[in-house]
């Protein structure tokens, strides 16, 4: 059975410090920018960081993660930051499906 993740805890607040330090670097890597709309990347923060807290690994939050012969998955195989994201999704529509990542010009021209 999952255990529960309290989001207002130290525990949480500290993972979530290191989350956004290893999205800072993926950005980096990939010559990304996060999304304009800070609530999206807010949200998509936080449930990576629940993600990771409950199932070990960075899993997507945007995707179901499922129990399989006593691991966990994603049903899409989607550990971020994701192949589709890295050699799809960014370079054709701009953004990943989650939206935290996008290139520069997507940035540019849905700024809100």
């Amino acid at each position: 059975m999952l255990k529960s993740v309290d989001m207002s805890s130290d525990e949480f607040l500290q993972e979530l410090e290191k989350t956004k330090k290893f999205a800072d670097k993926v950005c980096k890597q990939f010559g990304w920018v996060y999304n304009p709309n800070e609530e999206v990347n807010e949200g998509v923060l936080m449930g990576l960081t629940r993600n990771k807290m409950l199932y070990g690994k960075r899993y997507c939050p945007c995707f179901m993660v499922i129990e399989e012969d006593g691991k966990y998955k994603s049903s899409d195989d989607r550990i971020c930051p994701c192949k589709p994201a890295i050699e799809k999704e960014v370079p054709e529509e701009g953004k990943c499906h989650c939206g935290l990542f996008c290139s520069p010009d997507y940035a540019k021209t849905h700024d809100h």
